[in-house]
């Protein structure tokens, strides 16, 4: 079922139960669900393949979940539970989910807009068009990549990459290597690029969990920390409305790539970039760095501009309780970072969500009319 259709009227014309919007883990995990309602229903995803989300990030990464908390309902992840699947395995396992189900995907669709048309949605791909009764945000958030605004001042001479855009360290030019952010992400690619370049990271540490990330960790530990980013960090909790805003800002802590394993590895430390001087950048201690090659861990920011709907306050930050937009009804979201919990961007959390999301929907198909007074449910 993974075809791109060209039909200008996106589903023949008719009107679609549900348009869900990203084909990752979290759309396809909602739409699983929504077929078990017999919904008529379509996925829309901008990659070529289900799963590229996955398959087009970097050579070495695998997730830092063992297999049997990486599978979506109704399907585990195959092979060994306790180990870690590489990114590769994890995106053709999405793939494979998909066609398992025959859940209908279109992929290599860029949704240009969401709108209102009378009581409809309309979802927008350049001429082809998609009318629905409910529309799923399953986009992920800050899907835009971020960099500081002095990295256009850094020279021509030093390559600039995302790691959105980093592979491997044969994209990268001989010479000095600056990885830039001290979260999960900027930690694991500077290891993976020190065997091959003198390699420096640069930013805040954002803590760490006190464990070796193996499979010990995998049986043991690991469980209970799924356990707290499901049902203790959460919304629904008083030490969840505590935390969740602190995370929120300050990042992850460092999970399976530690400060020791970088200071082994040779990766010097640096303070926070905070300018350019010369074409070259500086750290907040002053210190000029003299490198060949910047890789910016410097995470993404949000922008759901092309949802043309009244679900944002002033600031533009979407206005959800746990995946439902009462501000327009039909609207929903899942995948969010700390949309609930601290695992709602993880495929633990998908799973969770979009059983809370589809039940959610199944109680509004049955008393449409009281659809706005439906309780919330903070249960898992």
């Amino acid at each position: 079922m993974n075809e791109t259709s060209h039909d200008t009227q996106g589903e023949s014309g008719r009107v679609l139960d549900t348009v869900v919007i990203g084909g990752g883990q979290a759309g396809l995990a909602i739409a699983y669900h929504l077929v078990q309602q017999h919904r008529d229903l379509v996925i829309l995803d901008a990659h070529a393949r289900i799963g590229d989300a996955w398959r087009l990030r970097w050579d070495s990464l695998r997730l830092f979940t063992p297999a049997k908390f990486d599978g979506l309902p109704g399907m585990p992840f195959p092979g060994d539970r306790l180990g870690f699947p590489s990114k590769d395995e994890q995106a053709d396992y999405l793939e494979a989910y998909a066609q398992h189900f025959g859940l209908p995907v279109r992929t290599g669709v860029h949704v240009d807009r969401v709108r209102r048309d009378g009581e409809r949605f309309v979802v927008e791909s350049g001429v082809r068009r998609w009318e629905a009764e409910n529309v799923v945000l399953a986009t992920g958030g800050y899907q835009v990549p971020r960099v500081p605004e002095f990295a256009g001042r850094i020279g021509s001479s030093v390559l600039q990459l995302h790691s959105s855009d980093y592979r491997t360290p044969a994209q990268l030019r001989p010479g000095p290597v600056l990885v830039v952010g001290m979260g999960n992400s900027g930690a694991e690619i500077a290891l993976d690029v020190s065997g091959s370049h003198d390699t420096t990271i640069a930013g805040t540490p954002t803590g760490e969990l006190p464990l070796r990330h193996g499979r010990a960790a995998a049986r043991f530990v690991l469980p209970a920390v799924r356990f707290a980013g499901l049902h203790v960090l959460t919304l629904g909790t008083p030490i969840g409305r505590r935390v969740l805003p602190k995370l929120a800002g300050r990042g992850a802590p460092l999970i399976r790539t530690k400060r020791a394993d970088l200071d082994a590895a040779g990766v010097a430390r640096v303070e926070r970039l905070v300018d350019a001087r010369d074409g070259s950048p500086v750290t907040a201690a002053g210190d000029v760095l003299d490198v060949a090659n910047i890789i910016w861990c410097t995470g993404y920011r949000d922008d759901l501009t092309w949802v043309e709907l009244p679900a944002f306050d002033d600031d533009g930050t979407m206005l959800q309780r746990r995946g439902v937009v009462d501000a327009v009804p039909g609207l929903y979201v899942i995948g969010r970072e700390f949309m609930y919990a601290m695992a709602s961007a993880t495929l633990p959390g998908a799973t969770r969500d979009a059983a809370h999301l589809a039940r959610r929907m199944r109680a509004r198909r049955a008393a449409p009319t009281n659809a706005s007074t439906v309780a919330v449910d903070t249960s898992s």
